[in-house]
């Protein structure tokens, strides 16, 4: 029977996506394995693999589309002895095909849910299979089971015809009408409250600036996820903020030295790094911060998964370095180079960008002194780290001098992280930044 091709989750996020080009055209055979398409997520541009053979019957959605939701139709896969003239085109919009949809007729064949090989073309039907009064399944084309429901037919009183004897298109466009069996429905739930607006509309904001020169720049798929997950971490996640003054001359003095034995590798530490790795080594000292949320738990890790923001074009990722407590400057400071630098092209596989426990932010090579970053759920906090500049500072024995201060600010989620724990983390960073040589005990 044919088979339809959905528009894949390519990560646990992923609502939608843009099919960026087909690798495969209309007549084509194709076998598990086989690169059928490039799908372009908020974050990456990612091929896209078959996981069935057979012969590209009809391409559902053109390349280029965008916004085109996660288990929709993209193409359909024909067997032997099918025709393209039993493919169902109808369901080739962006608002077709529902996951829930997905779901249930993945589970009546047996099958797993479509996110669950998030790179690879599901087999399951969009459309809910139409079951007998035994409660066995009656097998029918997606185009078959619309043309049934438009004329009102029970298709268990129809013979298919088709493959393995599958109600196709003829079989219900001959069969006599005989009245459908009429479904008892639930009573409809109760709409629910309209959410706040999150500020005028589209419309209200153009006529407020009717009249004046303006570019209008078009979102892309990262730049409206960025706003909907910020703004939904800004509203629903209790954040509450610790900073502190960290003095960076020791560290400075000893990356100095450090980076002139490091030099025939071709090795050149960064402060960043040293950040990192004084932020990893924190989390294992106070393992109790060192968690997420997780809805209705927290989870604790036992890893250092630190996640650093890294500024590309039109938005950021986020890259994950997993067990940074157990790697030496060095090794994190290659690990990062290469991150940063596939993340600006893009390159970046979901398991690089997600998960983690705790991420920095790090605007200092910016010039800026000091501000605030949002916590990226599930994480449990984020470190924003300002630039190092030149203060006057009251020494131990309370002489007046001079040293080179760096300002951070922790943003805490506050349903993992409470004040006094909060504290403690925050005092073990900043004791490794001012005692960098701890770092590497």
């Amino acid at each position: 029977m044919p088979t339809e091709i959905l528009m894949p989750a390519l990560s646990p996020t992923m609502e939608e996506g843009t099919l960026a080009k087909w690798l495969v055209k209309e007549g084509d055979t194709v076998s598990s394995g086989d690169l059928i398409a490039e799908i372009e997520t908020d974050k990456a541009t990612m091929e896209f693999e078959a996981v069935d053979e057979g012969v590209v019957g009809k391409i559902l959605i053109a390349e280029g589309s965008e916004g085109v939701k996660v288990n929709t139709p993209i193409a359909v896969l024909l067997e032997d002895g099918e025709s393209a003239d039993d493919i169902d085109t109808s369901a080739a919009t962006p608002e077709a095909a529902p996951a829930a949809d997905a779901a249930q007729e993945a589970a009546s064949e047996g099958g797993s849910d479509a996110a669950a090989a998030p790179a690879a073309a599901s087999a399951t039907p969009a459309p809910a299979a139409p079951a007998a009064a035994d409660g066995s399944r009656i097998f029918a084309s997606p185009l078959a089971r619309r043309i049934a429901a438009d004329k009102g037919l029970d298709l268990a009183s129809i013979k298919g015809s088709g493959p393995r004897g599958r109600i196709i298109k003829v079989d219900v466009e001959n069969a006599t009408a005989a009245p459908k069996a009429e479904a008892k429905t639930a009573p409809a739930a109760a709409p629910a409250a309209a959410a706040a607006p999150a500020g005028p509309s589209a419309d209200a904001v153009a006529k407020m600036y009717e009249g004046r020169d303006y570019e209008e720049v078009k979102l892309d798929g990262m730049r409206k996820t960025i706003a909907a997950r910020l703004t939904e971490a800004k509203q629903t996640i209790p954040h509450f903020y610790l900073r502190r003054d960290i003095q960076l001359d020791a560290l400075l003095k000893f990356r100095s030295q450090l980076n002139k034995q490091l030099e025939p590798r071709g090795v050149k530490l960064s402060v960043n790094d040293f950040i990192i790795k004084a932020v990893a080594l924190a989390l294992q000292s106070v393992p109790d911060a060192n968690a997420v949320w997780a809805g209705d738990r927290v989870l604790k890790m036992k890893a250092s998964d630190v996640a650093v923001a890294v500024a590309i074009e039109g938005g950021l990722f986020t890259p994950v370095l997993q067990d940074s407590d157990m790697k030496s400057l060095s090794a994190l400071s290659a690990e990062m180079k290469d991150l940063a630098t596939r993340a600006r092209d893009r390159k970046l596989a979901p398991h690089e960008y997600q998960g983690g426990s705790f991420a920095i932010s790090n605007l200092g090579m910016f010039g800026i002194d000091n501000f605030d970053a949002i916590v990226n759920p599930p994480h449990a906090g984020i470190l924003a780290v300002g630039s190092g500049v030149k203060k006057p500072v009251v020494g131990a024995d309370g002489e007046l001098t001079v040293a080179t201060v760096m300002s951070v600010t922790m943003s805490v989620d506050h349903r993992v992280i409470d004040g006094a724990l909060g504290a403690d983390l925050l005092k073990a960073i900043v004791d490794n930044l001012e005692n960098p040589m701890v770092m590497l005990a």
